[in-house]
């Protein structure tokens, strides 16, 4: 059980700007079996993302509110996802082959591919949330506690599933660029969905059909393109399937 705390703490200070223990051991190799705790991470971020929503809630109209919750995440994780959104926006809109597209990725500079795929991404999440929200907080609540750690389940999949792209250790995930083990899998498959318990059938089964379909749509397309991931890629699928949970919800909220 000790192992299993310092694997998890692990995930949060390698995942989050959020502090851990110093008594915490850290390892590249510990480093490598912590991505199995990136759901659970999910819930402490989506719990500070839901705090400030809530907080703000009750003294800023929704639209304010729902801002405010995407900086407390952002905080939190210091852009770490949103990050590799941009950079593979870029490397795969303008790398015509699989090593000019890893190149691009590398570079640390935004490009025009990168800074639409962000702002949309983020302007999208914004509206989806602030419609969430239009007759009741709960829904935005809901929203974040379920979504940011099912979101994280996407990537973990796609690290079971598929090869590391790069051939050195020297990207964002050239630490834990490592396959999963079917028993590491499913404790990240429980920590992301479990909190699905929170909604309704018809809501649940939405969000978890649309993260299945961006898992399953990123890893043809990163298998095709790149021949696997990286760990920009892994940022940008949790990015994407944020989105398409809280899209999904808002359209069982809408159905219902």
């Amino acid at each position: 059980m000790r192992t299993q705390l310092e694997l998890f703490l692990t995930a949060v200070g390698f995942f989050t700007r959020l502090p851990v223990p110093g008594w915490v051991p850290f390892s590249v190799e510990r480093l490598a079996h912590a991505a199995r705790y990136l759901p659970a991470v999910g819930w402490l971020v989506g719990g500070l993302g839901a705090l400030a929503y809530g907080l703000a809630s009750q003294v800023l109209p929704p639209d304010v509110a729902v801002v405010l919750s995407m900086v407390a995440t952002l905080v939190a994780t210091g852009a770490f996802h949103e990050d590799g959104l941009a950079d593979t926006c870029d490397g795969l809109g303008g790398g015509l082959d699989r090593d000019r597209a890893l190149a691009i990725m590398k570079d640390s500079r935004i490009g025009s591919y990168g800074a639409i795929g962000l702002v949309l991404a983020l302007l999208l999440k914004a509206l989806a949330l602030v419609n969430l929200g239009v007759d009741a907080d709960m829904p935005v609540i809901l929203a974040l506690l379920a979504a940011h750690p099912l979101s994280r389940l996407a990537p973990v999949t796609l690290m079971a599933v598929l090869d590391y792209a790069r051939t050195g250790h020297d990207a964002k995930a050239g630490a834990v660029a490592r396959r999963l083990t079917p028993a590491e899998l499913g404790i990240a498959t429980l920590a992301g969905v479990l909190p699905l318990l929170l909604l309704d059938a018809t809501e649940a089964g939405l969000a978890l059909a649309a993260t299945v379909i961006v898992t399953a749509w990123a890893g043809r397309l990163f298998r095709r393109r790149l021949d696997g991931y990286t760990g920009d890629c892994l940022g940008a699928t949790q990015q994407i399937a944020e989105l398409a949970i809280y899209l999904a919800l808002l359209a069982a909220w809408n159905f219902t």
